[in-house]
Order: C-alpha cells, then sequence, then structure tokens
C-alpha cells in the first residue's frame, strides 16, 4: 500500500492548497480530520493513487474545493464516484456550517462506500453515503449541483449527469488537458450547453460547467 508523505511536505502542501482555496479555520480543522482518517485507511486500503499521497492537499482537496465557487448557492450536492471522498467529502467539510445544506456521495465499492460513511459520522457532516452504482434506476434525489471527477470519458459521463440535469442541476466535470477532444466526440451524441472554467491547481485542466444537456436525434 501506500507510502504516506512525511511532515513537513505535507505541510508545505497543505499551505499551498489552502492559499489557492481559502477555507474557515472549522473548515481547515475538519479537512485535517478527514486527512488523518483517510491515511489510515491508506495504509491497508488504497482510496487515492499512491502517486498522489504527497501531494493529496493540492491535487485532491484543493481540486474538490473549487467547485463551490461555481456554483455557490447550491444546497443540495451529488457526488457521483466518490471513491476516497474527492469531492464530496472535502464539499461536506466545507458546507458543515451551511444550514440546510447536504452532500449525497455515491460509491459502489464496499470498502469506499464503508470509508465514506466511517467519515461522515467520525466528522457528523451533513452527507448521505448511497452504496450503489448512479445508472442502476431511479434516484431519489434533486441536487442543485451534481459532480463527477475521474469517473468516466466524457460521452458515457453525461449519460449519467443527464437525468440530475434535466431537474435544473448544473453538473461541474473536472477534466484534463484531453477535454477538447471528449467534448468533439460526445457532441456527436449530445447538444450541450457548458462553459470551460479555468483549474486553481493545474493550468492544463478545466473544469466543463453543463448547463443543459438533449440527446441528438437517433442516437443512443
Amino acid at each position: 500500500m501506500s507510502t504516506l508523505p512525511d511532515l513537513s511536505e505535507l505541510a508545505a502542501d497543505r499551505a499551498r492548497a489552502l492559499a489557492l482555496t481559502p477555507v474557515s479555520r472549522e473548515t481547515a480543522a475538519l479537512l485535517d480530520r478527514f486527512v488523518e482518517l483517510l491515511f489510515a485507511t491508506q495504509s491497508h486500503t488504497n482510496l487515492i493513487g499512491p502517486a498522489t499521497v504527497g501531494a493529496i492537499w493540492t491535487r485532491h482537496i484543493a481540486d474538490s474545493l473549487q467547485l463551490i465557487d461555481l456554483v455557490p448557492a447550491a444546497q443540495t450536492w451529488l457526488d457521483i464516484g466518490s471513491g476516497g471522498g474527492f469531492p464530496g467529502l472535502v464539499l461536506a467539510c466545507a458546507l458543515a456550517g451551511r444550514s440546510g445544506a447536504v452532500v449525497h456521495l455515491v460509491e459502489s465499492q464496499g470498502k469506499k462506500a464503508a470509508f465514506l460513511r466511517q467519515t461522515v459520522d467520525a466528522l457528523a457532516l451533513p452527507a448521505a453515503v448511497h452504496h450503489r452504482r448512479v445508472e442502476d434506476g431511479a434516484f431519489d434525489v434533486v441536487p442543485d449541483a451534481v459532480a463527477a471527477r475521474a469517473v468516466a470519458p466524457l460521452p458515457r459521463l453525461l449519460e449519467y449527469v443527464a437525468p440530475f440535469v434535466e431537474s435544473g442541476a448544473k453538473a461541474l466535470l473536472p477534466k484534463g488537458q484531453d477535454v477538447e477532444a471528449e467534448l468533439t466526440e460526445a457532441a456527436k451524441y449530445w447538444k450541450i450547453e457548458a462553459e470551460l472554467a479555468p483549474s486553481r491547481t493545474n493550468p492544463a485542466s478545466r473544469i466543463l460547467v453543463v448547463r443543459a444537456l438533449r440527446r441528438r436525434h437517433g442516437t443512443k
């Protein structure tokens, strides 16, 4: 399993991340506890890629936090394929002091879903964990924003978020340097109303913010 970073490396990465995406002291304290819990589990179950452990704050936490500013009024979030809690648990930490806010985390892998539940309970976060796949039938959540990070190529990802976008949600989909090619491929099947927002954490990455989706006639 992953070798955990030394404390000086982690502190430097934390400082860089919080300079990119400032948060309150209360949120920072919750994020610190989340990282501790994640590392305790990472020692025997991979929740994040081993190569990114030393940059967890910039690669994962700041990368997740930046989504909030794209839909600042969103109260109900849905995170598809939450994995180790990115962006869902990070969003829940940031929204913990906001009345009425809730984050729904969808994760199909049992060990990861168990970690998500344990963290939600330990930190008393405003979140609910759903151990299932988002494509497995109807989903009784009407979110204001739906996020999916490193889940699937864009054409398939749009299948997952379409029902929620049709119900009024905005979809926030972090993508890498190939996003233009993915959009070109997805446009064969979907009419997409969206914008590309710059990423604060990686100049080669962008966040696709989808406002409306409609399947093109005659495509599946």
